[in-house]
């Protein structure tokens, strides 16, 4: 297939280009900076509303992976980019979609549990209700801007991505050193759920959502087994060989993050795989003391 993606440099985009093209597939990188091989990129730059539509029409599938990072400070501008950069860059890509002569079949658009917000200990799958927090509200805007793609045919799946864990980059990256310097610990209670993934795995379901056509609307791509933050920290303290002592009070992290300490440290999301299973989908690291071992290579 000829894809186009966004986002191919990051974490999950990188991973995703590399197994696409070793498949034998043919990727067209979205670039936001100038064009350099004009035979591959295609230029689009969402704030202002540019896109090379031209250089869509005909391509069989698209993968939008682009938003900015959510794992900072929250002021009022930050969840302005942190909103438009997911929601608007998504509309312009299915209104641009849906207007081609030669759609794609099947548009992948990234979105996240926090469509769920906090679940506390109940399980949700995707036909769960969304939350109302400020995430919450982010990923329904987003997922309702792929409207005019769905609505002129194009099969749409939006994988909603849980914490994503790789030894590149991404939260298990930024914890890494702390822990190996013994400084790591529960945050908040440590009973909030975590509903992780492995970045073979990330990219193994969307691999699985452009190949298979049953598969449509939200898909959780987490993985089967998520676990507490106390299990999850008790687990790679005992993965790094390092003691887990230093825990982090709710307080503390609200001192430190503010907003984004309810949204992404101290709520409990816990998610099931249920669309991923039906689909036949066999997740290469489903426990996660194994996919911390292959990871950190211990």
């Amino acid at each position: 297939m000829q894809i186009a993606v966004t986002g191919s440099t990051g974490l999950v985009g990188t991973a995703l280009v590399k197994s696409l093209e070793a498949k034998g597939h043919q990727v067209r990188p979205m670039v936001r900076r100038t064009v350099r091989d004009h035979d591959r990129e295609i230029y689009w730059h969402p704030t202002s509303r540019a896109i090379e539509a031209s250089k869509l029409d005909g391509i069989d599938a698209v993968v939008h992976l682009g938003g900015k990072n959510i794992a900072c400070r929250w002021t009022d501008e930050v969840k302005k980019q942190i909103r438009d950069s997911r929601v608007e860059s998504t509309r312009l890509l299915a209104e641009t979609l849906s207007g081609l002569p030669h759609k794609p079949a099947v548009l992948v658009t990234a979105s996240a549990i926090g469509y769920y917000g906090d679940t506390g200990t109940d399980e949700v799958c995707e036909e769960g209700p969304p939350g109302t927090d400020f995430l919450a509200q982010v990923c329904q805007q987003w997922e309702l801007a792929n409207e005019a793609a769905s609505n002129a045919g194009i099969r749409v799946v939006e994988p909603r991505i849980g914490v994503v864990l790789s030894n590149q980059g991404g939260a298990l990256k930024k914890m890494l050193r702390p822990f190996k310097l013994g400084a790591g610990g529960v945050i908040g209670t440590g009973h909030q759920y975590m509903s992780w993934i492995a970045l073979d795995d990330v990219v193994g379901a969307i691999e699985t959502s452009l190949e298979n056509d049953q598969l449509h609307g939200a898909v959780n791509a987490v993985a089967p087994h998520p676990v507490t933050n106390r299990e999850f920290t008790k687990t790679l303290g005992r993965v790094l060989g390092r003691p887990t002592l230093f825990p982090m009070p709710a307080f503390a992290a609200r001192l430190a993050f503010g907003e984004m300490a309810d949204a992404l440290l101290l709520a409990s999301t816990r998610v099931a795989p249920h669309r991923l299973h039906q689909s036949g989908y066999q997740f290469a690291y489903p426990e996660l003391e194994p996919a911390l071992r292959h990871l950190l290579k211990n």
